[in-house]
């Protein structure tokens, strides 16, 4: 094989990767989108299941004590995996990036086609850029993941909310330990996006 077969077959390669890797993130997008939309119904349902049994306090307890462990493990196991499904899309925005990169290099020789994927930043800033966002806390927290987790944290809260009060304590003690507990769910939740996250988050 010559230098310009060598080159042919290198381009198509690239452009079948390239098809391969935007197929993979409008699946990993349709799988976030089916995951949250499953959750978010079982939550829906379980305050329906709530609102025919709230007239009788003798049903109320037992249920709140089988609904919220069930929506909290749902929940949990849900956002476990969009954050996977969130890095994965990340991965391939960056393939692509590079497979991009090669075109402006390669192919398209005079023009600016593809300059947009060849910058003196570092591919995952570059990636973040294609999409017109900016690494940083505020991007993390509007991900299908957050969202999740901000139900989590509510739901976390209102357990243990309901836990105190069941234990004696009054009202406001409850309340107050609740929210304490919620939003220490919540920055856990944040920081474990952060982490996984492949973007550098300043």
């Amino acid at each position: 094989m010559d230098e310009g077969e060598r080159e042919q077959a290198l381009l198509t390669a690239l452009t079948t990767e390239h098809f391969v890797l935007q197929t993979s993130r409008g699946a990993t997008v349709t799988e976030s989108v089916g995951r949250a939309t499953v959750f978010l119904s079982l939550l829906s349902a379980s305050l329906i299941g709530l609102g025919f049994v709230s007239s009788s306090e003798r049903l109320v307890t037992p249920y709140l004590g089988a609904v919220l462990p069930t929506l909290v493990v749902t929940g949990l196991l849900t956002f476990a995996r969009l954050v996977q499904n969130m890095v994965e899309n990340s991965l391939d925005l960056q393939r692509i990036q590079r497979i991009r990169a090669y075109y402006h290099h390669n192919v398209s020789t005079g023009h600016d086609f593809f300059a947009d994927a060849v910058s003196d930043e570092d591919i995952a800033r570059a990636a973040w850029r294609e999409v017109g966002a900016r690494p940083g806390w505020f991007q993390l927290m509007l991900t299908t993941a957050a969202m999740v987790g901000a139900v989590n944290a509510l739901l976390v809260g209102l357990g243990v909310t309901l836990l105190v009060g069941l234990l004696g304590a009054g009202s406001a003690v409850a309340v107050g330990v609740g929210v304490v507990v919620a939003l220490a769910a919540f920055a856990a939740q944040v920081a474990f996006i952060s982490r996984r996250s492949i973007s550098r988050v300043p």
